[in-house]
């Protein structure tokens, strides 16, 4: 996305060896920084090199080394780079990486709090209400607590945009999902599931190829972006006008015992490159959003008809009784639920 070379033909010996003293330099720069670093720093995320996203993630890690006077210097993980989709939470908890950004559906059987922090189907979609259901009503001491059980630091939470669902052959009816192999992870799944479907648990780099060889029928993204950015379009053309999640809250979290080598001042820089990076990924989002729709529909995606009322509520009555489901996870499900629904 960000490529540019350059080529001289004349004096190209001169400027050779110029570029390479220069590539030295910065070679050695980059290492004596990484040396007078006090705390070095991996930081996976669920995307690729050059996606949108994984810019955005990018951009949070130069926070932080910027921030901190280079005093904390991130390593970016990316997709496919030594940490499978799964294995993110635990790479975490274990120390193997000092960041990540997981997405909760993923572990949903390792930490089933996870899954209501992110959105059940059916919660809210208005920014503001998930802003003061974490800042205000008492989310974020729930969330804390519970992943400190985890050996984790929970960070400041961002919200991204609603979770759709591309298939191959257009949805005319709820009673079509009956049958279809989709990708959807944790709730996503359970949702789909009391539709008829039958839902999988595949890594987003999996998603191409197991639509175009036949083994998934379609897909959730984590977002519309997700679809765009996976291509996923071109394998599968028809998107579902009805969110399954009308946003989601997704956490960063840091291995607790690299967190606690932090002295003060250094703890509340990366609690603020936090929310700097909560604030661009909503900004970027929402423009993103308009964006990622007009280069799929380029490509030929196509909207799949407008649902009928009858299909709205069996909708959402797939999504309600999803809550006293997940309410009986754990202690940390209940009572983040228990909140949603006035009870605590």
């Amino acid at each position: 996305m960000l490529k540019t070379l350059r080529t001289l033909r004349n004096k190209a010996l001169t400027k050779t060896v110029a570029g390479y003293a220069l590539a030295l330099s910065s070679t050695l720069f980059s290492v004596s920084h990484a040396y007078a670093a006090e705390h070095n720093w991996r930081f996976v995320n669920l995307y690729s090199r050059g996606t949108a996203y994984g810019e955005v993630y990018k951009n949070f890690a130069e926070n932080i080394e910027s921030m901190s006077n280079g005093r904390i210097a991130v390593q970016v993980m990316y997709a496919g780079e030594g940490v499978g989709q799964t294995g993110v939470l635990g790479s975490v908890k274990s120390g193997l990486m000092t960041m990540g950004a997981p997405f909760q559906p993923m572990h949903a059987g390792e930490f089933p709090a996870g899954v209501v922090e992110v959105g059940l189907p059916g919660m809210t979609d208005d920014v503001g209400e998930l802003s003061a259901l974490f800042h205000e009503k008492g989310w974020a001491d729930v969330l804390e607590e519970a992943y400190d059980k985890q050996n984790l630091v929970w960070l400041e939470p961002y919200i991204q945009l609603p979770v759709y669902v591309l298939t191959k052959e257009p949805i005319k009816s709820v009673e079509d999902f009956k049958g279809l192999k989709i990708r959807a992870p944790g709730a996503y799944g359970k949702f789909l599931r009391n539709l008829g479907a039958s839902p999988a648990s595949l890594a987003w780099s999996e998603i191409y190829t197991s639509l175009a060889t036949g083994v998934i029928d379609g897909s959730i993204g984590s977002n519309l972006i997700d679809h765009r950015d996976g291509n996923h379009v071109e394998v599968a053309k028809y998107m579902y006008r009805l969110p399954i999640a009308g946003a989601q809250a997704l956490p960063i979290v840091v291995n607790k015992n690299a967190w606690n080598k932090l002295p003060d001042d250094l703890k509340a820089i990366v609690r603020a490159a936090s929310a700097v990076h909560a604030r661009e990924q909503m900004t970027k989002s929402r423009f993103w959003e308009s964006q990622a729709i007009a280069d799929m529909e380029a490509k030929g995606m196509k909207w799949s008809p407008a649902p009928s009322e009858a299909d709205v509520t069996t909708w959402n009555n797939a999504a309600n009784s999803l809550w006293s489901e997940y309410a009986k996870s754990d202690k940390y499900s209940s009572r983040l639920i228990d909140i949603v629904q006035n009870k605590e």
